[in-house]
């Protein structure tokens, strides 16, 4: 106790021994039960003065030991570990690796429900979000699309044809409406799913090593085969647009130092971010046109050159096939109505009899071209040779 503390307690223990020693006989009944109430009111304070001054000694105590940090406060009130945090420890992922082989979300659901409230599906763990998130920024193409969450189909308009501004002088008649014709490219999703089968002994791994082997592995295919897909809405899209499919014009040309600057003149003023897709084996055969001019002129027109390999290489493409495609890549968009974590199913039956496991991963998404004049597709004129 300090000092002020001390001397309190002194004056209410000497005005006690006075209230006790004070002549009784000659009081009035009013001032008996003034001192008797005065006497209760001295001590219920020293009482609770020594409850404080125990408390204190207390807390030097284990300050002394090293255990400051367990507080009164500390001891009633608990640190809760926000959902992220949970995520991220040992013990979610070894429960998510169980919900991975067995379907139960218990051991997930216990964790959660006890320090966070996470409604709907099973978050995955922290581990997985960053391997689907380097996953899409270590892929150019993706990581250039327009990516979107809506649930269930989606409905993107774009403008067909229109009418431009026009200038109406004062006291003039004015012309007609304008003549606009709005079309509908629709997402609608679907599974793309990648299987692969690994052995007992990968299956024993712990619970964060197994999580991330297992999600490396499938978020590399599947997302390459959303590249594939999105590939393939504009190599089946026209050169006009339809009330459902946004038309690309092509640039028929062989590997040259102007091919990629004449598909570009194609763009409309909206592309911005212009890159060219390709095959690798499709760029020496530019890089060689460039060369046989001397380095006189750059080929790449300063865009950014991105290698795909759901493109033909222009070597073996079959004649007006497309092998390449230059412009802005959002005019791609990928729509995931469950969000863009890949979700495993497990399966260890099938192929018990050679100690291995079948695991499947699928993703639901729709994918589809939805900005019009932004991507002009390079196509493999007949009989032409490199230059």
């Amino acid at each position: 106790m300090n000092e002020l503390t001390e001397r309190t307690v002194e004056e209410l223990e000497a005005r006690q021994a006075e209230i006790a020693g004070m002549e009784q006989a000659d009081a009035s009944t009013e001032d008996i039960e003034a001192r008797a109430k005065e006497l209760e009111a001295i001590k219920a304070e020293l009482e609770a003065r020594k409850a404080k001054a125990a408390e204190e000694a207390e807390e030097l105590r284990r300050i002394a030991e090293g255990e400051a940090g367990e507080t009164k406060e500390t001891h009633e009130e608990e640190k809760k570990m926000d959902e992220r945090e949970i995520r991220s420890s040992a013990e979610y992922c070894e429960a998510y690796k169980k919900f991975i082989l067995t379907g139960s979300d218990k051991e997930c659901r216990t964790l959660l429900s006890a320090n966070a409230t996470v409604p709907g599906d099973v978050p995955v763990p922290v581990v997985v979000e960053d391997i689907i998130k380097t996953a899409w920024e270590s892929n150019e193409f993706l990581n250039r699309i327009t990516k979107t969450g809506f649930r269930g189909n989606l409905k993107v308009p774009f403008e067909m044809s229109a009418d431009d501004a026009y200038d109406h002088a004062e006291g003039t008649t004015g012309l007609t409406e304008e003549d606009l014709d709005i079309g509908q490219v629709e997402l609608k999703p679907g599974n793309v799913k990648k299987w692969i089968t690994i052995s007992d002994e990968a299956v024993a791994m712990g619970g964060e090593a197994f999580v991330e082997y297992i999600y490396k592995e499938m978020a590399y295919r599947v997302l390459k085969k959303v590249v594939a897909n999105l590939i393939a809405k504009a190599n089946t899209a026209g050169t006009s647009h339809t009330s459902t499919v946004i038309g690309i014009p092509k640039a028929t040309e062989a590997p040259g130092v102007m091919t990629v600057k004449n598909a570009a003149a194609q763009l409309c003023e909206d592309a911005t971010d212009i890159c060219v897709v390709l095959n690798p084996l499709s760029i020496p055969e530019f890089n060689n046109a460039y060369a046989a001019g001397y380095f006189g002129v750059d080929p790449w027109a300063g865009v950014t050159v991105i290698k795909c390999s759901a493109l033909p290489a222009y070597s073996t493409a079959d004649a007006n096939a497309m092998y390449g495609i230059v412009g802005d890549l959002k005019a791609f968009q990928a729509n995931y109505p469950e969000g863009e974590n890949v979700i495993i199913k497990w399966d260890d039956m099938t192929l018990a009899v050679d100690d291995l496991v079948k695991v499947i991963a699928r993703q639901y998404v729709g994918v589809g071209v939805t900005a019009p004049g932004r991507l002009v597709k390079l196509c493999k004129p007949s009989g032409a040779e490199t230059t």
